[in-house]
């Protein structure tokens, strides 16, 4: 397929997305977004705790909190130890008079938190996958990977990422359906081109996940899979919108027909 055919993917696709992170957030990612607020955010030490006693936990939460989320703890459980603070009221002289000023001060207690491994019930809501079957171009993209010198490795476990781009070195988690494996690919794929430049101030956080996503969804829909709802969902959560897609637009439409053209050379 000739360069000027991918161009027009490019440059129909952009319209597109533009349009939907236009539109606002969608009912998924805000209850998405509403089940992620109720997991608290544990302190290093804490987080040192849960490791040790469960090295493969994810989401952990406390017992009420799973119900909350419609999920319960299977019966047999033991939960994960944890610090938590409690504020105590000081019992001083002043009080012993009926003084109404009264100190506090922190202590510490036992709590126990569930990994969600440890509960049954309603799936958590997540922010959406890619859809349908990329086929061979995977393959392709794979071996466009391996002609641009960058070295792809899998790995069972990325801390939480299901790819990462470290410059000149991908690492995809290796247990992700083919459409999502392409879509991430693609995505990290899109970092090495753009953010992995000597000598470039970086972008920020927003502009970066902006740019690598829309990307991954513009060479998605170009090979036919559904990378919408999902591609929408990651910018906004990143907080991208369609003010931080146009400022990098030109960004955004080198890089998508360089991966298409390469992927579509010989259709």
């Amino acid at each position: 397929m000739q360069a000027e055919t991918a161009c027009k993917l490019v440059t129909d696709q952009l319209d597109t997305l533009s349009n939907a992170l236009a539109s606002g957030q969608s009912e998924q990612l805000q209850n998405y977004l509403s089940a992620m607020a109720k997991f608290h955010r544990y302190s290093v030490s804490n987080v040192f705790l849960i490791l040790l006693q469960s090295p493969d936990a994810t989401h952990v939460a406390g017992y009420h909190t799973w119900r909350t989320l419609g999920r319960h703890v299977k019966e047999g459980e033991r939960g994960i130890a944890i610090i938590a603070p409690m504020r105590m009221a000081a019992k001083d002289e002043g009080q012993q008079h009926g003084d109404k000023d009264q100190e506090s001060h922190i202590r510490f207690r036992t709590a126990y938190v569930f990994d969600i491994s440890q509960t049954d019930g309603e799936p958590l809501p997540d922010i959406g996958q890619p859809g349908g079957d990329p086929g061979d171009f995977s393959e392709r993209l794979r071996g466009l990977v391996k002609q641009m010198s960058i070295e792809l490795e899998y790995a069972d476990d990325l801390g939480g990422a299901l790819g990462v781009s470290k410059g000149g070195k991908i690492a995809i988690k290796s247990d992700l359906s083919p459409a999502q494996e392409f879509s991430v690919l693609v995505h990290e794929l899109a970092h090495e081109i753009l953010h992995h430049k000597k000598n470039e101030e970086r972008p920020s956080k927003t502009l970066r996940e902006t740019q690598a996503e829309a990307v991954a969804y513009i060479v998605g829909q170009g090979i036919g899979l559904d990378t919408g709802d999902a591609s929408k969902n990651y910018i906004q959560l990143y907080q991208g919108d369609a003010k931080s897609l146009m400022a990098s637009l030109e960004e955004v439409r080198q890089c998508a027909t360089e991966i298409l053209s390469a992927l579509l050379a010989d259709e």
